[in-house]
Formats: structure tokens, C-alpha cells, sequence
């Protein structure tokens, strides 16, 4: 079991790696579609980032879930591991850049794939923990989807607010 968890976790890092990668240009690729503004990049501020990881996070958990039906504890652990990925983008970026004072194109893109892989690290060892109890796991789930509606509401309906700051064009939102 401890193999498969493995297994899955470094498909779920490499397949959200390559998605999420796609979902930076998909925007721009589609003529900027509305459609896909719901679950890609708009921007480049924080919050867009954030989304390019919770989009493929969560459609690779949903793949996911139907090959660990047997673990009550799944879209706890799934949540836990989302929330960890999404704080992590802005600790790193804001960290980094109040040490430094800017930010390289390859250390924002370097600050994805650490986010995306300590998300998959962290999932994998609460996977093979036998000690978590999830008591409603119908409400982690519920709590995901939220989050989803929330990148989708921000991108159209943008809070003035750093975070949501797209730093090349000084604008919000779309």
C-alpha cells in the first residue's frame, strides 16, 4: 500500500506540474476565453498562481478518490494538503522577495513546483498514517469546492487588495 500511495503522489506532483504550467498560458493561448479565465491565469499576481495549483490539485483528487474509496480519511487529507500548497505560494513569494526586493521569473516558477511537491509529500505521509480521523469528510470536500468557487468569483469580482495585484500591469482581476 505504501508503494501505491507513493506511486500515485509523484503521478498527482508531475501531472499538476505539467497542468498547472498549461494553465499559466491557457488564457492568453484562447484569446482570452472566459471560459478558461474560470480555472487559468488571468494574471501574474499572487492569487492567480495560487489558482494555477488548486485547479489541477483538485481535478487530480477527484481522478484520486476513486482508487481510495476505502479511506474515510481522503478529502481530509486532500484538504489539508490544498491549503498547504495555497499558503505556501504567497509565504515563499513575499518572503523571498522582502529578503531579496525582487523576484526572477525562475524563482516565482521554482515557488509553484516547491508549493506543488511539499502539497504531495505532505498528502503521502498523512496517506499512510493510520491515526487521522476524518469525521466529515463530506464537509472537506465541500470546503474544496468552495475554495474553487472563490478563485473563480476573485478573477471576475477582484478584492483591491496586494495579493490580487497583477504587478506588470498594475491592475486586478481580469
Amino acid at each position: 500500500m505504501r508503494q501505491k500511495i507513493t506511486l500515485w503522489q509523484l503521478v498527482g506532483f508531475s501531472l499538476t506540474s505539467l497542468f498547472g504550467t498549461v494553465l499559466h498560458f491557457l488564457y492568453e493561448w484562447s484569446g482570452q476565453s472566459i471560459f478558461a479565465a474560470l480555472i487559468s491565469g488571468v494574471n501574474e499576481s499572487t492569487w492567480e498562481h495560487m489558482k494555477l495549483l488548486y485547479f489541477p490539485l483538485f481535478a487530480f483528487a477527484l481522478v484520486q478518490s476513486l482508487f481510495f474509496k476505502g479511506n474515510p480519511n481522503f478529502w481530509c487529507i486532500k484538504l489539508r494538503g490544498i491549503i498547504t500548497g495555497l499558503i505556501l505560494i504567497p509565504i515563499l513569494f513575499y518572503t523571498y522577495n522582502g529578503i531579496i526586493g525582487n523576484s526572477p521569473d525562475w524563482i516565482n516558477i521554482s515557488i509553484f513546483f516547491i508549493a506543488a511537491a511539499a502539497v504531495f509529500i505532505y498528502e503521502a505521509r498523512l496517506l499512510k498514517r493510520r491515526d487521522i480521523q476524518c469525521r466529515e469528510p463530506w464537509l472537506a470536500f465541500l470546503i474544496i469546492c468552495f475554495i474553487g468557487v472563490f478563485f473563480i468569483l476573485f478573477t471576475f469580482v477582484t478584492p483591491r487588495m496586494g495579493i490580487f495585484l497583477d504587478p506588470v500591469t498594475g491592475n486586478y482581476g481580469i
